[in-house]
This record gives C-alpha cells, sequence and structure tokens, in this order.
C-alpha cells in the first residue's frame, strides 16, 4: 500500500479528481496570457493551433504525469526513483520547482485579492487610475498584508486534507468559476462596439500563422496545464484504481481550453469596447489584469459591478494554482520527513510566507535590486518557468520513452479495465515527438524572457 493510501488521500470520485486537476490547470495564464495571443496570432487560426497541441503533445505529456503518480503512489520527488533508483534526479528537479513557484504565485494571489477587494467595496474607480497598481505594489506593507492572507487562505485548504479540502472546494470553485466566465462573457459581448473585438479574436487569420504563432501556442499549453511542476504527478497518487485516466484527462483539457476561449471572450471585446479597436491596449500579464481592465470597467454602464464578478472570478482561478502548488510541496516533504500532513503544511505556510516576501518588496524598497535586469519575481519565474520545467518535461519524455518504456504508462492506463483508445498515438508523441516540442519550449521562452526575440 502506497503512502498517500495509509493517510486515506485519495479523491472521493473521478469528478472531484477532474476538477482539482482542472482547477489547477486554469489559472492566471488563461487570463491574462491565452486572449492575447489568440488575437495576435490570428484569432480561429490560433485557437486550431491550440486544439490540435492540446490533444496530441497536452495529451500525452499530462497522462504520463497523472499515471507516474497512480502507479508509483508517490510525490514528484520519489516517483522517478520508484520505478528506476537511478532516476531520482528528475524526481529532485521537478520538486524544486513548484518550491521555487508557490511563493511568487502568491503574491499575484496577493494583487488580486487587492483589487477584487477594491471593486467589492466600490473603490473600482480609483483601481482603475493611470498609477493605481504601480503605486500598490511599490508599498511595503499593504502588498504583503495581502500576500499573507493569500496564502492562509491556501493552506486553510490543505490542512482540510485532499478529500475534505482540495476535492470539496474544487467542486464548489470551478463550477462558480465556469458561470462566472459566462455571466461576464454575455454581459461584454452584447456592449455596443464589442462585435469589433469578437471578430478580432475569432476570425481566422491565416496570414497570422507563423512559426512564432506554432511557439506561442506550443509554450500557452505547456506553461497552461500544470505541467513539468509535479502537480499531475501528485494529483495521480491520490486517483483511485478503478477511474480511467485517458477521459479524465481529455475531460481537464477540455476545461482548461473551455475557460481560455470564455477569458477571450470576456476580455478582447471589453478591450475594444474601451479603446474603440486600438489594439495596443491589449496587453498580456499584468498590464492587461491590473491597470487596462480595471479602465475597461470603469468605462462600462454596470462596469463596477462586473468588475467585481471578473476579480472574485480571478481569486478563484488564482486559488485553485495556489492550492495544487502547495499541496505537491506538502506531499514532497511528507514523503520525505514522514512528518505529519499538519506540521508539514504549517511548515511550508511559514515558508512561503517568507519567501513571497522577497518578490513582493522587489517592486518596492527593493526595487533597485536586479538579477540579470530581471525583478526577484521574474528571475523565480525565468528559472522555474523558463528553464526548468521545459527540463524535467523533456527527462520525463525521456524516461518513459526510452528507460522505463511507453508500456509502463499505457499498462498503468489499462489496469482500470480500461482500454487505452490512443495508445499508439501516445507511444509515438512521448518517444518522438514530445522531446522535440519541449526543446523548442525551453529554446524559445529562454530567448523569450532575455528579449532576443519576441512572443
Amino acid at each position: 500500500m502506497n503512502e498517500h493510501k495509509k493517510h486515506g488521500s485519495s479523491f472521493s470520485s473521478k469528478m472531484g479528481f477532474i476538477l482539482a486537476a482542472a482547477g489547477s490547470a486554469v489559472g492566471l495564464g488563461n487570463l491574462w496570457r491565452f486572449p492575447y495571443l489568440a488575437a495576435k496570432y490570428g484569432g480561429g487560426s490560433f485557437l486550431l493551433i491550440y486544439v490540435i497541441l492540446a490533444v496530441t503533445f497536452g495529451f500525452a505529456l499530462m497522462i504520463t504525469e497523472i499515471a507516474l503518480g497512480r502507479k508509483t503512489g508517490k510525490s514528484a520527488l520519489y516517483a522517478f526513483s520508484t520505478l528506476h533508483e537511478k532516476c531520482g534526479f528528475i524526481g529532485i528537479l521537478a520538486s524544486i520547482v513548484p518550491i521555487i513557484i508557490l511563493p511568487y504565485y502568491c503574491v499575484i494571489g496577493g494583487w488580486v485579492i487587492k483589487f477584487a477587494w477594491a471593486f467589492l467595496t466600490g473603490s473600482g474607480n480609483a483601481a482603475a487610475a493611470d498609477d493605481y497598481f504601480s503605486n500598490f505594489i511599490a508599498r511595503t506593507g499593504e502588498p504583503v498584508m495581502w500576500l499573507v492572507f493569500f496564502i492562509l487562505a491556501t493552506s486553510v485548504v490543505i490542512l482540510l486534507g485532499v478529500n475534505k479540502g482540495i476535492e470539496n472546494i474544487s467542486k464548489v470553485l470551478m463550477p462558480l468559476l465556469v458561470v462566472l466566465s459566462v455571466i461576464i462573457a454575455v454581459f461584454v459581448v452584447t456592449r455596443p462596439g464589442a462585435g469589433a473585438g469578437i471578430v478580432y479574436y475569432l476570425k481566422p487569420d491565416l496570414s497570422k500563422i507563423s512559426a512564432n504563432a506554432f511557439l506561442a501556442a506550443l509554450g500557452q499549453l505547456f506553461y497552461s496545464m500544470s505541467l513539468a511542476m509535479g502537480i499531475m504527478i501528485t494529483y495521480g497518487s491520490y486517483m483511485k484504481k478503478n477511474e480511467d485516466i485517458e477521459s479524465s484527462v481529455r475531460n481537464i483539457e477540455i476545461f482548461d481550453t473551455g475557460i481560455a476561449f470564455l477569458a477571450g471572450l470576456m476580455i478582447v471585446p471589453a478591450v475594444f469596447v474601451f479603446s474603440g479597436g486600438d489594439q495596443a491596449s491589449l496587453k498580456a500579464g499584468p498590464t492587461l489584469m491590473f491597470i487596462t481592465l480595471p479602465k475597461v470597467f470603469d468605462s462600462m454602464a454596470g462596469g463596477h459591478l462586473i468588475g467585481t464578478v471578473f476579480f472574485v472570478l480571478v481569486l478563484f482561478a488564482a486559488l485553485t494554482s495556489s492550492i495544487s502548488l502547495m499541496e505537491t510541496v506538502v506531499s514532497i516533504f511528507v514523503d520525505k520527513t514522514k512528518k505529519s500532513r499538519k506540521f508539514i503544511t504549517v511548515c511550508v505556510t511559514v515558508y512561503t510566507v517568507l519567501m513571497a516576501i522577497p518578490s513582493s518588496l522587489g517592486f518596492g524598497i527593493w526595487s533597485g535590486f536586479s538579477i540579470h535586469g530581471m525583478s526577484i519575481l521574474d528571475f523565480f519565474d525565468f528559472i522555474s518557468n523558463s528553464v526548468l520545467m521545459p527540463i524535467v518535461a523533456f527527462l520525463t519524455c525521456v524516461f518513459v520513452g526510452f528507460i522505463v518504456k511507453p508500456e509502463t504508462i499505457t499498462d498503468e492506463v489499462e489496469s482500470s479495465t480500461q482500454k487505452f483508445k490512443s495508445k499508439k498515438l501516445y507511444i509515438v508523441l512521448i518517444k518522438y515527438v514530445a522531446p522535440i516540442l519541449v526543446l523548442l519550449i525551453l529554446f524559445s521562452s529562454v530567448l523569450n524572457a532575455l528579449g532576443i526575440i519576441t512572443l
């Protein structure tokens, strides 16, 4: 019996697993990067590339990680060494990723709470001011206060456990996230002037299909689906043996891609309504989320209410992702130390607060400090996202494709008495296609982060 099952840690149902895993995958990238990329790279054409990559490349990597977790019953730290004693270093690298990401992700989660609170308390017009965001993150105390709130909210869910905490909160937040996304999308697309934004977002523009468009779709998919972070291995270890992995992965992909698509319907037409079709307003990242969109909502009739709903939605997306990150880190140290889950969760919470503070202060009193021209948060993001994650994914492909062989995964998928419908395609993808694509992600993401190319 594996260690997780000894502690009674498992999802009670297939739907609980799907919603928790989808909650991990649906994060800020779906909301602040996907719409921008889709609009930039040909709308419907980009969506088509993205979906094709999701059902092939993304599918192969995700099913690999979930099956690894379920087969071994271990966290990312020991999943690889359990199958081959000389490959434990892959698990170590995979474990470092969420340990780096969790603190700085919580900094951004704190920003989201701040803006949700601003709109909830009727201060949406103040939040729409040009310098509101930059002044806020430059402060010392307030951003730290919000990030601590965000970390504590995450910790409470982890303390409640896999079933009572993660699964139950996912069953509430994920359906709410879908409903709120639909409400905002319907509201936005019915505004005067939204039609041009809808066309810009959805109309296929074949002239924009390029190598950069492919790389942008590939990178967005990879980072959107919580791959190479140890998360899917951890959640897989909590999956019951009789659950169908293949159909679960398909459902997670539908959920993740669907929310990203709805985000585009929310954001692109809204920016067009605000800017009168000025595409320069449609930026990626924090600029879109915390500067452009507050202005957009402030300019709309009923915008303060819809702004409140939007930032609550963003908070749900950020929280489900931070929960998966913290759960992964906790599972690693429970496996390593054999200490109680409660003790490890408290330790991880303290660590997260202490490590998040420098990332927060990097925009304020420590803004003069940079690493190769990057802020503290951006540096951690570069190391984890641009460097470590693609390396972990590449090593995972080599590990499964050539060391323990694809049959290790396909047999686990079929162990629940389900036929693995995409078995032949999977073997080709994991051995030959996915490793090449992951190397493309590694090189393009490093070059993009260093400003050598722009995606």
